[in-house]
C-alpha cells in the first residue's frame, strides 16, 4: 500500500477524529509553540486561561516565592486593618508569614493593640462586606499555561515525540483544562506546526544584542519578551519575573523596542532612547533570563 502525504494524512485524520490542524488549536484554545533555546529546539504547547480557572505548576516552595509573598502580604494586610493581634509567639509568626490567623488554636484569646482582651468576631456580622469586597473585585486576568509539570517545561525535538507523550496519559499542567480530553483524543503529528508569531528564537537574543543597537532585530526581541514573561510567570521563576518586570531594565529596552517598532514619531523616539540603552547590560540581563528558562526545561526525548 502506498503511504500517504501529509496533506492526505492530514486529511484522513480529520476524516477519522473531527478537527484537525489550526481548526483543532482554534476549537480547544491551545497552541503548539516552538522555542529555540541554547540547548534546542523545543516543541511544546500553550494556552491562556483566565486566572481563576487555573491551578499554578507545583514548585518546591522558597520564602521568597512571588505567588505565596502575595497570598501573604494580603494576609498581613487583612489583619492589620482589624486591629487585632494573637498572644504568644503565634502574633510573631503571623508578622513573617509562617502561620495564619485562621489557624490559631482554640482557647487563645485575642487582644487589641492596647493588650485588651477582645472577643472573636463572628463572621456573620462581616457577610455583608465580604460580598460587596467580591463584587468590587477586578475581573480575571488572562494568565499563560504550558506543558509543564512541577515548575519544568516539558520539551520535545519532535511532533511524533509531543503527541506519544500527549497520548500516554503523564500528568501536566495542561490536563485541567477543559479541552484537554479533545486534544489527547484527536491531535496528530501533523498537527504540530507552530504559526509564525508561536516560533521563538531566544538562542539568538544574546548574540544579537552584542552586535550593537545598529543590528538590533526589533521583532526578534520583542518576541523574545513575550515569551519569556509567560514562561516566567506560568512555571513561577522568581527571577525572571523579577528581571522583566515593569520598569527593570529588561523592560525599559523592551518598551524601547516597541516604540521603535511602531513607526512615525513615536518610532523617532523609541530608537533615540535605544540608542541610551548599553548593549551590554542588556546582553548581560538577557543572558541570566535565558539561563533561568533554560534550567527549567525538561526534554523528553
Amino acid at each position: 500500500m502506498a503511504s500517504q502525504s501529509p496533506e492526505e494524512a492530514a486529511e484522513t485524520s480529520s476524516a477519522k477524529g473531527g478537527l484537525s490542524g489550526r481548526a483543532l488549536w482554534d476549537d480547544v484554545r491551545v497552541s503548539p509553540v516552538e522555542i529555540a533555546m541554547p540547548g534546542g529546539v523545543a516543541l511544546t504547547l500553550r494556552a491562556h486561561r483566565k486566572s481563576s480557572e487555573l491551578v499554578p505548576t507545583e514548585i518546591e516552595v522558597d520564602e521568597d516565592d512571588p505567588f505565596e509573598a502575595r497570598e501573604r502580604a494580603a494576609a498581613a494586610r487583612a489583619a492589620e486593618e482589624e486591629g487585632v493581634i494573637v498572644d504568644d509567639e503565634f502574633s510573631a509568626l503571623v508578622a513573617e508569614g509562617e502561620a495564619d490567623p485562621k489557624d490559631r488554636k482554640a482557647g487563645e484569646v485575642l487582644r487589641n493593640e492596647d493588650g485588651e482582651v477582645v472577643e472573636e468576631p463572628d463572621p456573620e456580622d462581616f457577610k455583608d462586606d465580604v460580598v460587596e469586597e467580591a463584587d468590587s473585585q477586578p475581573e480575571d486576568e488572562d494568565v499563560p499555561v504550558f506543558l509543564s509539570h512541577r515548575g519544568k517545561l516539558l520539551a520535545f525535538k519532535s511532533p511524533e515525540s509531543l503527541v506519544a507523550f500527549i497520548r500516554s496519559g503523564a500528568p501536566h499542567d495542561l490536563a485541567q483544562l477543559d479541552t484537554w480530553a479533545t486534544v489527547a483524543e484527536r491531535v496528530q503529528s501533523t498537527d504540530i506546526d507552530p504559526l509564525p508569531e508561536d516560533r521563538y528564537e531566544l538562542d539568538l537574543v544574546v548574540e544579537n544584542l552584542r552586535g550593537g543597537h545598529d543590528t538590533w532585530d526589533l521583532p526578534l526581541l520583542i518576541a523574545a519578551g513575550e515569551v519569556a514573561r509567560d514562561l516566567g510567570h506560568a512555571l513561577r521563576l522568581k527571577p525572571v519575573i523579577l528581571a522583566l518586570a515593569p520598569g527593570s531594565p529588561l523592560d525599559d529596552l523592551d518598551e524601547s523596542l516597541r516604540s521603535a517598532e511602531s513607526g512615525g514619531m513615536g518610532g523617532f523616539f523609541g530608537r533615540r532612547k535605544l540608542r541610551k540603552i548599553g548593549a551590554q547590560q542588556a546582553s548581560l540581563g538577557w543572558r541570566s533570563v535565558i539561563g533561568k528558562i533554560s534550567a527549567a526545561v525538561d526534554w523528553r526525548d
